[in-house]
């Protein structure tokens, strides 16, 4: 990458930062990881679009590639640790680097005997597998960014499922929902100050949370269970409205499994009630955050060697 990156080239793949990560050791200097990453961002012009973008951990994607490709190259040999968090090229680095004026990859790697030491040794790989695994190298994605792109797949197809659900069953059982919900929330205080008032003259509000012991502050709710291809217009958010006047309330959540109108969004921003409008998108994410209606399938966990640990 040159000078003139911009946002409109794409990030580097992880393993196409291993040789930036030499070259900017082969100066000899020691660098702190820090150091070192930094470097490498400049060297690269990494915009800074592309170094604000965010995994779902928070650490900088950018940062999070440059680490694996360190990572690689540190269990090749061609990266030394003369000392906790700092980093220095090898003769074996100098030699990749010189090598390999193109992209360094882990096939590369692989003709190095100390870095086929950390890969796990795999008899009679079928070439599916063999081809997956190239495939897999080939992402754009470093390790940990598809980790986290396997969960959020994951979570679109629970949330698809929710939704689904939802909208089979009847809308008393909807209100319960997303009383529950608002509860799980942390609405309605330690006790759960929450019902479902819907049915037969309900004057158009579906359940009530109690924001205090004594039900001064209150949050009035309507749930809507609508097919995901309907649209909840401006007229309902105006009846919705008047119930809340009628009731002398200023707040309330309006709360559907479908999706709202351009004019009911601009409605509900412009007057003085504070009306929050949930989408069946934003229902089944704050479903899934808050543990309603799901429960915990596996768990797996990521592991670290423990710097202080050697120390």
């Amino acid at each position: 990458m040159t000078d003139s990156a911009s946002s409109t080239e794409p990030m580097p793949k992880w393993h196409e930062f291993m040789r930036p990560v030499l070259k900017v050791l082969s100066d000899g200097r020691t660098r702190t990881r820090r150091e070192l990453i930094a470097d490498v961002l400049d060297q690269e012009a990494i915009p800074p679009d592309q170094r604000a973008i965010l995994l779902a951990s928070g650490q900088p994607s950018a940062e999070n590639r440059i680490g694996w490709a360190m990572s690689d190259l540190t269990r090749a040999t061609a990266v030394a640790k003369p000392e906790r968090g700092r980093f220095i090229i090898t003769e074996i680095g100098k030699q990749l680097l010189s090598a390999n004026a193109g992209n360094i990859t882990k096939e590369t790697l692989r003709a190095i005997p100390a870095y086929n030491d950390y890969e796990p040794r795999r008899q009679n790989i079928s070439a599916s597998t063999a081809v997956q695994r190239r495939a897999d190298e080939d992402s754009e994605l470093d390790p940990t960014e598809q980790i986290e792109s396997g969960i959020e797949l994951l979570r679109a197809d629970v949330a698809t499922d929710l939704l689904k659900r939802l909208q089979d069953r009847h809308p008393d059982f909807f209100e319960e929902a997303v009383v529950k919900l608002l509860l799980a929330m942390g609405y309605g205080g330690a006790e759960n100050r929450g019902r479902r008032i819907g049915g037969t003259g309900d004057g158009g509000v579906d359940g009530v949370i109690d924001q205090d012991a004594l039900g001064l502050d209150q949050i009035y709710i309507q749930a809507k269970r609508y097919a995901a291809e309907s649209t909840v217009g401006r007229e309902a958010i105006q009846s919705f409205v008047g119930a809340l006047a009628g009731r002398g309330a200023t707040r309330g959540v309006f709360i559907t499994t479908s999706r709202f109108s351009t004019q009911a969004l601009e409605y509900a921003r412009a007057i003085p009630t504070r009306i929050i409008l949930i989408d069946g998108k934003q229902l089944t994410d704050l479903m899934i955050r808050h543990s309603v209606g799901v429960q915990v399938a596996k768990v797996y966990t990521v592991v670290e060697v423990d710097e202080d640990f050697f120390e």
